[in-house]
């Protein structure tokens, strides 16, 4: 096959205990899915779940015990963390009942889901697509893949984020509003799932405000911690 240009190089994550990468297909996102982050961005009860997605090339992997490196995006000045479990699909499928959704996961790992604040209030202030304040480029760091073997009790893992050794957020994974199962039905209803898709499964209370300089830990109990410092 001849090419106009030379592809760009697939984009992988480091797989735990394994020499393999994990292909990344598309990113998934679940809004305001804890309801302490949802009060504190204006907003109360199960709403029915809504989705964004990323680019894969928005993916910053970092390999267990390295620390990745993000630049501190053009046009914000408000440009915040969202420390969030990342659900790793290894099976597709569309219109996957919620009980039957672990046998479609890989494995799982720790990401962010870097936002520009401000120009995301923008946008929904006019009515218009987050795209620019969500999908711009390195805005979704992540640390390598737990196999679902290995991850333990993810549905009970304590999450949370430090920055400069500071707690921001610090929940549990069962605060979920949306549970993974749930996640994965109503989104498999509207896309097809396929392996290699990242589901970000939505971020706890406490999300804030990074400059550049400082340096990001997250965690989510059973998985390799992901550092992160903004250039």
């Amino acid at each position: 096959m001849n090419y106009v240009f030379t592809p760009p190089a697939v984009v992988s994550v480091p797989v735990v205990g394994s020499s393999q990468s994990f292909a990344v297909h598309r990113v998934y996102c679940v809004g305001r899915n804890y309801a302490e982050h949802a009060k504190e961005m204006g907003f109360t009860g199960r709403e029915p779940p809504f989705f964004f997605l990323k680019p894969a090339d928005a993916v910053v992997p970092v390999a267990a015990g390295a620390t990745g490196h993000i630049t501190y995006p053009s046009l914000t000045k408000n440009f915040h963390h969202e420390i969030e479990l990342v659900a790793a699909i290894g099976v597709g499928g569309s219109n996957i009942q919620a009980a039957d959704a672990m046998k479609h996961i890989y494995g799982f790992a720790v990401g962010l889901d870097m936002t520009r604040r401000d120009l995301q209030g923008v946008m929904k202030k006019e009515g218009r697509p987050w795209d620019i304040g969500k999908s711009f480029d390195h805005s979704a760091p992540i640390g390598p893949i737990t196999p679902l073997a290995q991850a333990g009790a993810i549905e009970q893992a304590a999450i949370g984020l430090q920055v400069n050794g500071q707690d921001r957020q610090r929940s549990n994974v069962s605060q979920l509003i949306w549970n993974l199962g749930e996640i994965i039905e109503h989104l498999s209803a509207a896309w097809a799932l396929a392996p290699g898709d990242l589901i970000y499964t939505g971020t706890p209370e406490g999300v804030a405000a990074v400059v550049s300089g400082d340096t990001l830990v997250g965690t989510v109990d059973g998985l390799q911690s992901l550092t992160v410092v903004v250039d």
